[in-house]
């Protein structure tokens, strides 16, 4: 019986795969929207650091503490969001996530005490980790056909790259006139940059939640309801894939090549590169642009050569980048230090766009796909918790460049680790597709 329920239920999720092309492209550019909007004002720092430690009247380590404070919440909430992804509407949890960031994003805009930005920070990840990672992510899953992962994958952030780097830029520009024409503090000019992330998120909230659903074949939320285990059975159930676990270890990896990429704003203003904050601001948002390339493309790529082989070089040249941002401060080059920077940038991208894919090689049963993305986001993203300590630590405690250097040598290692990885899991998929 179980096996008749399982084959019919393949079958429904093949059909709802296989749906309109239109219909499924569509809800693809929806969420890339909604993915590109969300997240930019979690993280203003990666643009905006010195200005936001102005204006918030902060220091490196009570930023870092804020950005740990939003880490845990993420982490936290990863398990409990597959579990809601599995039976809540993904257009009910998106539009929440959407008005819910907005609304914290005016509070934060008020620039209030610290403890308040700990809050803020707190709810930041409950809005875009509970109520809305798992949903967007296995909504996307269920639009692509088997042979679609890696695009599909690869355009959602490459995609809401695209979205990010557009809106980054015309915020750059709004910062620069508030600050440099009108004479206004960086604080204030931070202040402005808040406010269009604010109400953009707000905007888009209530569009989604307005706007009817297209008609489609019978969606995988559904068809996974079919029948439901029992938590604890399904995460036992889970625990036993050794290929999720080293999927959670190549995005645990990965992942810091991501985070590292918050601090190249306040690492080009080091004396020995000579930037300024706008212009260093101007660089990050240069890489920013490099988002929709490494996205598409390795998604792109993947589908060609596989998505696991691609992801693998891809952490190697990542690393290999991070290693020229330890060697660039003797060098003393503000050119070789940017161009490393968006380097880096490039290949995190398409690291971001490539991992989830391979999702789809580790045979995880279709109901519980909500569930197996919450315990790999879980383990995958647990760096937001610690990295932006360490980094304030070494930052604060090591001036100039050595805090800088110490903090990327880290990363590499890490990098290293993520290669390893993803070579171990290849050679596990190569063994079964021998077997």
């Amino acid at each position: 019986m179980d096996a008749k329920i399982k084959k019919n239920v393949a079958e429904q999720v093949d059909s709802v795969g296989q749906g309109s092309k239109l219909y499924r492209y569509s809800q693809l550019a929806l969420l890339v929207i909604a993915a590109g909007a969300i997240y930019p004002v979690l993280y203003l720092r990666q643009l905006y650091q010195s200005s936001m430690l102005v204006g918030l009247g902060i220091d490196d380590m009570q930023l870092g503490y804020l950005y740990s404070g939003l880490g845990w919440a993420l982490v936290l909430s990863y398990i409990p969001s597959g579990w809601l992804a599995d039976r809540v509407p993904a257009k009910v949890l998106i539009s929440f996530s959407l008005l819910g960031t907005g609304a914290l994003a005016l509070w934060y805009a008020t620039f209030p005490s610290f403890r308040y930005l700990l809050l803020i920070f707190i709810g930041f990840g409950l809005t875009t980790g509970l109520t809305f990672w798992a949903a967007l992510l296995k909504r996307l899953k269920s639009l692509a056909t088997k042979e679609e992962q890696g695009r599909f994958f690869g355009f959602l952030d490459g995609g809401r790259g695209l979205v990010e780097a557009t809106l980054a830029t015309l915020v750059y520009k709004l910062f620069t006139h508030y600050t440099k024409v009108e004479g206004q503090t960086l604080g204030e000019g931070f202040q402005h940059v808040i406010h269009v992330y604010a109400y953009l998120c707000l905007t888009l909230g209530l569009i989604v939640a307005i706007l009817p659903s297209p008609s489609a074949p019978r969606q995988l939320d559904e068809v996974a309801q079919t029948k439901r285990g029992n938590l604890l059975s399904d995460l036992a159930m889970l625990s036993k894939i050794p290929e999720l676990w080293l999927m959670a270890a190549i995005i645990f990896c990965g992942y810091h090549l991501f985070v590292v990429t918050y601090s190249f704003s306040a690492y080009l203003e080091l004396d020995g590169f000579g930037f300024a904050a706008a212009a260093a601001a101007g660089i990050t948002t240069i890489k920013l642009w490099t988002r929709p390339f490494g996205g598409i493309g390795g998604g792109w790529l993947g589908d060609l050569f596989t998505n696991l082989r691609v992801l693998t070089v891809a952490i190697a040249l990542a690393t290999l980048g991070v290693i020229g941002l330890v060697a660039a401060p003797m060098l003393k080059s503000g050119v070789v230090a940017a161009g490393f920077v968006i380097f880096v940038g490039l290949m995190a991208y398409a690291i971001r766009g490539l991992y989830w894919a391979i999702l789809d090689v580790c045979n995880v049963p279709v109901r519980v796909t909500g569930l197996a993305i919450g315990i790999v986001s879980v383990i995958g993203y647990s760096p937001d918790t610690y990295v932006p300590l360490l980094n304030g630590w070494l930052t604060q405690h090591f001036g100039g460049a050595l805090g800088y250097q110490l903090y990327y040598s880290y990363i590499a290692v890490v990098g290293v680790l993520g290669v390893i990885a993803a070579c171990t899991l290849q050679k596990r998929i190569n063994r079964r597709e021998s077997a």
